[in-house]
Order: structure tokens, then C-alpha cells, then sequence
């Protein structure tokens, strides 16, 4: 204390070196700061980015869905509710998302409702039953769906040329395509005219039933990897569609795809273990020869 009362507070150390000590603290408060903001800054980019992809997929998927709901219902009139109503399930029923089983119904339907004198009703189960065979046959023959596809859509204009895609024992001609009509007369005992594109449908679903492969679609979606893999696809594909719809039940939307991940979860851990296991047991089993 000074002689005239006031309090004298002594800083120990160099004026210069107190400085610069308290500029090093500034320094690197500052640098600290500059490092958190540009990995925020780089987080919110990264998410923004991904953000951004996410929304244009699903603008583009709600596009699409747009202008096929359109061809569907100017095909159905009345009954498309009822091929709407298929398309949202396709995900579970033959491994496709709604806009890929509108795509697929509106490339042979003009035909198939011509041939049943325009019962837009019928034609939408036949036609459903047509995709279902479709899938079934690519899941059980190992063709691709895209050739199938082509298939049917050349049978709806009497060219038959892809009928051995189909791989059911029948070339691709025009004779070829009677005979399994005929063959299909005689399983089912129900007359078939060649002229007829909804004949043609329900023949070879004749045939493909007499032969094991109706049905697997559904099946696969459940107990293998490769077909609950392709639902899940499907269901994920139908919710990017919904979140650009504010019509969309996005809950059902999302119980489907987190219900069809869950599936293909169990399907695929087993596999996983079981591989990791075989691994260790073959390692195990080779090591004294590989250590030789």
C-alpha cells in the first residue's frame, strides 16, 4: 500500500512479454475458432450437397410419377385406381417400385384392353397378372427383366420374335406362339385364339404355373437376398416419389421400406456370419500347409 493509502498492484515480467503472450492466447483462440467454423462449415456443405442430390431425386421421381399416373389413367379411365393400387405394392409383389410397374403396364396395355373389347377392369387384373409373370420369369430363368418387358410389348403388336427370351421351351415364332397355346388349351381346357393379347397372357401364365414358376417372386421378396434386396430398392424408390407428394401417406411409405430393409437384414446377417465362420474354419484348416 502506498504511503497515501491507494493500492499499488506490481505486474511481475516484461511489458513487451506480457504482450506478446496474451497475442499467442488471442492467436490461437482465433485459430480455434477458424478450425471449428470451417468444420462446420465443411458439415453443413457435405449435408447441404447431399440435401440438394436428395431433393432432385426425388423432384425428378415425382416427375416421372406425374406424367405415368397420367398414361395410366388415361388408359383405365375409371378402374385406375385399382392399377394404382397394384403399383404401390409391386415393391413386395414382383420387386418393382411403382413408377418402373407403370412404366411396365402402360407398354402393352393399349393391346391388352383391345382385346377385351375395352374392359378397363378385367384389363387391370390381366395386366397385373401379365407384370407378375414377368417377374416370376426373370427371377426363376435368370433373364433380365428388361427383355421379358420387350417380349410382351412385342407380343401386344403379334411379333413374336422374343418368345425364347421367355426361355419356356418355344422359339420365336409366330408357329412357336401357337403351339403353346395349344399347349396351354390342353393344361387348362380353355380355348386360346392367337389374336387375342389377353389369350396370349393367360397361356403363358398356363404354362409358367404347370412348370413351377408362378408365385417365386413373392416368395423370393421374403426368404432371399437377392429378392427382399430388391423390394427394399423398390420401397426406397416409392418413398423419394412420395416426399414430393403432399398427397403421399409417407408413414406407410416409410413402414414399407424400413419393414423391407429389415427383411433383407435377416436374410443377409445369416449369410455374413456363415461366411466369416467358413473363413475362420478354412484358415484353420490351411495353416499347417501354408506354414509348411
Amino acid at each position: 500500500m502506498a504511503a497515501d493509502g491507494s493500492v499499488v498492484i506490481e505486474i511481475l515480467g516484461d511489458a513487451a512479454d506480457i504482450t506478446n503472450k496474451l497475442k499467442s492466447v488471442a492467436s490461437g483462440a482465433v485459430n480455434g475458432l477458424k478450425t471449428a467454423f470451417v468444420s462446420v462449415t465443411a458439415a453443413v456443405t457435405a449435408t447441404s450437397a447431399a440435401v440438394g442430390v436428395f431433393a432432385k431425386q426425388a423432384l425428378n421421381a415425382y416427375g416421372d410419377y406425374e406424367q405415368l399416373t397420367g398414361g395410366v389413367e388415361t388408359l383405365f379411365k375409371d378402374s385406375a385406381d385399382i392399377v394404382m393400387n397394384y403399383a404401390n405394392n409391386a415393391y413386395k409383389t414382383v420387386g418393382l417400385s411403382a413408377n418402373e410397374y407403370m412404366e411396365t403396364v402402360t407398354g402393352f396395355s393399349a393391346s391388352l384392353l383391345q382385346s377385351l373389347g375395352g374392359d378397363t377392369e378385367k384389363a387391370a387384373h390381366v395386366a397385373d397378372q401379365a407384370i407378375t409373370d414377368m417377374a416370376d420369369n426373370a427371377n426363376k430363368m435368370g433373364t433380365a427383366m428388361e427383355s421379358i418387358q420387350y417380349a410382351y410389348q412385342g407380343f401386344a403388336k403379334q411379333n413374336y420374335m422374343m418368345l425364347d427370351n421367355l426361355k419356356l421351351g418355344y422359339g420365336g415364332t409366330k408357329e412357336e406362339m401357337q403351339r403353346l397355346l395349344a399347349d396351354a388349351e390342353k393344361l387348362s381346357g380353355q380355348k386360346f385364339d392367337l389374336s387375342s393379347y389377353a389369350d396370349i397372357v393367360e397361356a403363358i401364365h398356363v404354362v409358367q404355373t404347370e412348370m413351377g414358376i408362378t408365385g417365386t417372386t413373392a416368395k423370393e421378396a421374403a426368404s432371399t437376398i437377392q429378392g427382399s434386396v430388391a423390394a427394399a430398392q423398390s420401397a426406397w424408390a416409392n418413398l423419394v416419389t412420395g416426399i414430393a407428394d403432399e398427397n403421399a401417406d409417407l408413414d406407410a411409405l416409410i413402414d414399407n421400406f424400413i419393414n423391407s430393409a429389415a427383411t433383407a437384414a435377416d436374410n443377409i446377417i445369416p449369410r455374413i456370419t456363415q461366411i466369416l465362420t467358413g473363413m475362420g474354419q478354412a484358415i484353420q484348416q490351411m495353416s499347417p500347409i501354408l506354414s509348411e
